[in-house]
């Protein structure tokens, strides 16, 4: 070990004599280490091996890579997630309010709490609570993802050694299983929708667009001759959440001769306009919406203008579209996304191939008899 003081090479130990003090009567030993800034720290015990191997124990942890200041050490979770807040502020202004709500309910109970005092068990009992609450799964899920993302990013910081977040502990991801709309009810929808608004309903269920997207969706972002779609931007004007958002949608001409109604009328510059012809936003667009919504029969009170894309995807599948054609449409990033989503709609697939199967061995048969006569 070490004895020099004057070494300022991190990881360099050593443990002097104090003398007498109220806490140390006898005086006392001081146990110093040299940390990664170059800066001494010390801590006194009244036993000089006590001292030595405090300050080896932290020694061992500057050479391995894992030291934590003590000043990081005491970082608590509001304090950590205010800085972590700021760095995510470049994201998209939705996400960034997305982010801030969850950091709040994150904050109600780890807030004063140091981040290297959040233990697995607490994690869990938060979790229960937020169930106990009566949370969708979805949203409880969503959560716990956002402090998972919280403290992972703190470990590559530096600022926590390790994360307490595991598959152990991990909740329910609450699979969606959503409400399809008939036909009838869609064209239902479209009925009751105002005009310059009639659009949302042709460009959700039979695009599969989001809300934002039909909002901003432009005259030049539709090719009527080739018959595409091709999102570019969303509401306010901002870009796609991601890559696969810009991939262009096949349409009939029959539906962007319909589309082109509304802007020709108007001569506005978007596809789905108010009364005067104005653009609408999308809390507009919704607030309309759930009038027509309640029009109609046998909708539920829950269902949403982003419903209709399950309407889009579940037509597709019934008309026999395979799973990487529906996903291609419905711009997922993956195909998994798809499945986890409507996987479920495809158990006629399996009448469909048992049906294939039957037709295949039946013709055998038909052919085995045809040469023994």
């Amino acid at each position: 070990m070490a004895t020099n003081s004057l070494t300022r090479t991190p990881g360099t130990t050593n443990a002097r004599r104090r003398p007498p003090s109220a806490r140390f009567p006898k005086g006392g030993w001081l146990g110093t280490y040299v940390d990664p800034e170059g800066r001494e720290k010390g801590k006194t015990f009244a036993r000089k091996i006590d001292a030595q191997n405090w300050a080896e124990g932290e020694a061992v942890k500057i050479r391995s890579g894992a030291y934590i200041s003590p000043t990081d050490a005491a970082t608590t979770m509001r304090v950590w997630s205010e800085h972590w807040l700021k760095g995510y502020e470049v994201n998209r202004p939705g996400s960034v309010k997305q982010a801030k709500t969850h950091v709040k309910r994150i904050n109600a109970v780890f807030g004063d709490v140091a981040l290297k005092d959040i233990r697995p068990t607490a994690i869990k009992n938060w979790l229960a609570a937020l169930k106990k609450e009566g949370l969708a799964d979805s949203t409880i899920h969503a959560l716990y993802r956002r402090l998972a993302h919280l403290l992972s990013d703190a470990v590559e910081d530096g600022v926590l050694l390790r994360t307490p977040i595991s598959r152990k502990i991990a909740p329910k991801t609450g699979k969606q299983r959503p409400y399809v709309a008939t036909e009838q009810q869609v064209w239902a929808l479209y009925d009751a929708m105002p005009e310059g608004m009639k659009n949302v309903i042709l460009l959700g269920a039979f695009a599969g667009l989001r809300v934002a997207e039909i909002s901003a969706l432009r005259v030049q972002d539709v090719d009527s001759l080739r018959g595409f779609i091709t999102p570019a931007i969303q509401y306010p004007g901002v870009p796609l959440k991601t890559e696969e958002s810009k991939n262009p949608i096949p349409i009939p001409r029959d539906l962007a001769f319909e589309l082109n109604k509304n802007p020709a009328r108007w001569g506005s510059e978007t596809f789905v306009t108010l009364e005067n012809g104005r653009p609408a936003a999308p809390y507009t667009i919704e607030a309309r919406f759930r009038t027509a919504r309640a029009t109609v029969d046998g909708l539920p009170e829950n269902f949403r203008i982003h419903d209709l894309r399950h309407f889009f995807a579940s037509f597709l599948i019934a008309s026999g579209e395979d799973i990487k054609k529906v996903q291609s449409a419905m711009r997922h990033a993956s195909a998994k996304t798809t499945l986890d989503v409507y996987g479920h709609l495809m158990e006629d697939a399996k009448e469909s191939t048992r049906s294939a199967v039957a037709g295949a061995l039946a013709n055998r048969a038909d052919s085995l008899r045809t040469k023994r006569a």
